[in-house]
């Protein structure tokens, strides 16, 4: 169950008063703040500037946020570079080239080890890479957090919601760990990924965590790719009415990604039938 659903779950328990919404919250692990809690809504303006800024990302993940900035005023939208950084930090975006790290948070945060540097990929479940992006839908915007299998390319798990949780990274995973569970699980540095509860649960599958050089995008390229084809084939052609309009359609495109889409990477077969095969053998 997604953290969208809990919360709302909770919520009704206010009207139905069918069990305090205090234990409603205990039993779902969701933060009471949250039930109450109703947002600033968000301008079109900033709505389309943020589906531009994602656009051009995916184009050129090097561009800071003085490029976007540039880039969003040429095109009429008067955005300096602190709100086009505060755009990009909300949408848990980040320039690749390296930087200084001044993040008292992420200086405190434990970094772990690339271990896939030259590493010889042979079987399914050897590495995975896990990452989140952003998907710009009708009236605001979501998350979607994928799992890919290093050797066949194949999706072995997901989540889409609309908060930015470690909670939605950790469902993806429970979910693919229903089939099996990768050896090394690779990921960037983003504070999902160094929380406490995601290094917990890793170590409680026995799963050797590694993470990404400090804005070295391609040492997640897996995943990278697997977005950008995502992007441009599925999410920039049909703007998502809802959370659950948006499921529907991302279900039905990774189904078909992993079962009838041939990828050139692996001699033009569909990811599933190089990924399931192999694990039965093994």
């Amino acid at each position: 169950m997604d953290l969208t659903t809990k919360v709302n779950l909770v919520r009704n328990l206010l009207t139905t008063k069918e069990l305090p919404a205090q234990k409603g919250a205990e039993l779902l692990e969701v933060n009471r703040t949250s039930i109450y809690y109703k947002g600033t809504p968000i301008s079109e303006e900033e709505l389309a500037c943020k589906a531009i800024i994602d656009r051009i990302h995916t184009d050129n993940p090097a561009w800071g946020a003085r490029q976007m900035s540039s880039q969003l005023k040429s095109l009429g939208y008067l955005v300096g570079r602190r709100k086009a950084r505060r755009y990009m930090t909300e949408m848990g975006i980040d320039a690749i080239y390296p930087k200084m790290n001044l993040s008292k948070r992420m200086q405190q945060a434990k970094v772990c080890p690339y271990l896939l540097r030259n590493a010889v990929i042979s079987r399914p479940n050897q590495a995975w890479s896990i990452d989140i992006t952003y998907i710009p839908i009708k009236r605001g915007f979501l998350y979607l957090t994928a799992v890919i299998d290093w050797y066949s390319r194949c999706i072995v798990g997901w989540e889409v919601d609309d908060t930015l949780d470690t909670r939605m990274v950790i469902h993806a995973l429970g979910k693919a760990f229903r089939v099996a569970k990768p050896l090394i699980l690779n990921s960037d540095q983003g504070c999902q990924f160094t929380s406490n509860e995601y290094i917990e649960f890793l170590k409680g599958n026995n799963i050797r965590q590694s993470m990404d050089g400090k804005s070295r995008w391609a040492d997640n390229i897996m995943i990278e790719r697997w977005f950008r084809s995502f992007k441009y084939e599925e999410a920039y052609l049909t703007q998502y009415a809802n959370l659950k309009e948006a499921r529907q359609a991302i279900k039905k495109y990774i189904y078909t990604y992993n079962f009838k889409r041939h990828h050139s990477a692996i001699d033009y077969q569909a990811p599933a039938t190089l990924y399931y095969p192999a694990m039965l053998i093994d």
